[in-house]
């Protein structure tokens, strides 16, 4: 009986020490994942500058100066990074304009983005890559369908 205890002991406290250890690992995950516009590396979140009612985030305190001098080189990721921070909300489909069709959802990149019709979503999908980004976030597919979102006031 005594043998019972102490195995039955001893598992429990495996499985606490798994779960304890599992819940560790969880914790350790980035909250913030952007990507800097200029350089490509991981962005940090106290390095941004103020772009288009929201900030933009960048790796360094060097790309921010770069980024000012030349935003039209730089809109495009930077305008993916406010969709895939949450500072942008897509509310028309980029291409048209038109009506958000849910059924045609994909994912580009680190974001999923719905279009009017499944002609829009064929254009996206058969690019690739950059391409798709190109399509879905330059400065003039951006302002056809996302919005900033407003930062909360503080009180």
């Amino acid at each position: 009986m005594k043998r019972h205890v102490a195995l039955f002991t001893a598992a429990s406290l495996m499985v606490g020490l798994v779960a304890f250890v599992g819940a560790d690992e969880k914790k350790e995950e980035p909250k913030f994942k952007a990507v800097c516009p200029v350089s490509g590396k991981a962005a940090k979140e106290d390095q941004s500058a103020e772009y288009k009612g929201a900030k933009v985030y960048f790796c360094c305190g060097g790309c921010p100066d770069a980024f000012k001098k030349d935003t039209a080189k730089y809109a495009t990721k930077a305008n993916y990074q406010l969709a895939v921070t949450g500072q942008a909300k897509l509310v028309k489909c980029p291409l048209s304009g038109g009506k958000l069709n849910t059924e045609t959802a994909i994912a580009i990149g680190d974001t999923k983005v719905c279009f009017c019709c499944e002609n829009c979503q064929g254009k996206v999908k058969e690019a690739k890559g950059d391409e798709q980004i190109e399509l879905v976030f330059n400065d003039k597919a951006f302002a056809k369908g996302f919005e900033i979102k407003k930062a909360k006031e503080e009180k």
